[in-house]
């Protein structure tokens, strides 16, 4: 997934109630405020495309929400799937728009990117998911929904 400083995001079909200019300046706000500068490129598209990836790249033939994929570079940190799908249903399921779902696994993502792992970094990167949904005015987010 190539990255551009004017185009952060990419989409396979543009859905219009997005608003791809939105999600594009939402990736650049992470990429100065939580990333430090450090860029990372961010695809949404399909369940179907989410699977592929998840097979080849992990060996998990399923689709999931977003995928973190990093570059191991310290200006670059790579790159993020997230399945339009998904986030649609995730929506609807907790209440709340899905350009705020997208937001949600695009700042998930990014912290995985960043080196954290919220499965065995003793809550590193759930304390900071929370702090940035705060700064960011974004609901719950993935790690509390599946944890006590």
């Amino acid at each position: 997934m190539p990255s551009s400083d004017d185009n952060p995001v990419t989409f396979r079909g543009i859905p219009a109630a997005l608003r791809p200019p939105a999600c594009g300046r939402f990736a650049r706000h992470l990429r100065e405020r939580v990333a430090r500068g450090r860029d990372f490129h961010c695809l949404i598209t399909t369940d179907a495309e989410l699977r592929r990836l998840n097979r080849d790249f992990l060996g998990l033939d399923y689709p999931t929400d977003v995928l973190s994929f990093p570059a191991g570079n310290r200006d670059r940190l790579g790159d993020l799937a997230i399945s339009l799908p998904r986030a649609r249903a995730q929506a609807r399921r907790f209440g709340h728009s899905v350009r705020q779902e997208i937001r949600i696994l695009m700042l998930h993502g990014l912290l995985h990117l960043m080196g954290m792992d919220h499965e065995r970094d003793g809550g590193r990167m759930a304390r900071a998911e929370k702090r940035w949904r705060g700064k960011l005015g974004l609901p719950h987010g993935l790690i509390e929904r599946v944890s006590p």
